[in-house]
């Protein structure tokens, strides 16, 4: 697919083959398992640390094997895989996981899973070829976007909550949340008014993808 949709890529390039991939990616899995363990060891955890770390790494290989031309599927474990590090870093810290890190959890995870959706709008024709059962392809890119915007007003909901809770720095994380928000907001709009064609989708995905960066950032600047 990346042949088509992303020729810019490492693969597609040239700049490393497939088997060199599959290599870097068992290492890499590998490498975060031990890291786990690492961290279970030294922390005196009870070992679900390495659970989640465990069962992500499998996720990782279930997606590249098999759920990548799943399409809506694909995308929810994708969004799903880069937001549980939200929880798996609250494991570390404690056994107990406050509430304001399942709406951080939630507002990453809606806010990718938006940009997933705007990806297979902006990518339709290398998915219609290789047979990627996205949205866009089995709704059509309008009510594909629908999906989007609603995600991006879940995100924005679930970005606001976590000021009602016992967050360390409330002052701190709703001024940088502001940021991130306004970026959203405005990837929203774009999308109430977009005219369907690859820029627009390419520009609300831009936009979406600093939303999530300002977000993280948010995040943690809400925790010193």
């Amino acid at each position: 697919m990346s042949k088509v949709n992303r020729p810019e890529r490492p693969i597609p390039r040239g700049d490393i083959s497939l088997k060199q991939a599959k290599y870097l990616f068992a290492f890499l899995v590998i490498l975060g398992v031990l890291l786990s363990l690492i961290h279970s060891w030294v922390l005196n955890l009870n070992y679900i640390n390495v659970i989640v770390a465990a069962f992500f790494a499998f996720i990782g290989w279930l997606y590249a094997a098999y759920a990548k031309k799943s399409g809506f599927f694909g995308n929810i474990i994708v969004s799903i895989s880069f937001s549980i590090g939200l929880i798996y870093g609250a494991i570390l810290n404690s056994s107990i996981i406050p509430m304001y890190i399942y709406f951080f959890f939630l507002t990453s995870l809606f806010l990718l899973l938006a940009r997933e959706v705007v990806k297979g709008c902006e990518d339709i024709e290398g998915d219609k070829k290789e047979g990627v059962k996205t949205l866009a392809i089995t709704l059509g890119i309008q009510q594909a976007l629908y999906f989007s915007i609603i995600f991006d007003g879940l995100a924005i909901g679930f970005f606001i909550l976590p000021i009602f809770t016992s967050i360390i720095n409330p002052l701190a994380y709703i001024i940088s949340m502001i940021f991130g928000l306004v970026v959203v907001i405005a990837a929203l709009i774009l999308s109430l008014f977009s005219n369907l064609e690859k820029e627009s989708f390419s520009r609300i995905s831009l936009l979406l993808k600093i939303g999530a960066f300002l977000g993280l950032l948010a995040f943690v600047f809400a925790s010193i």
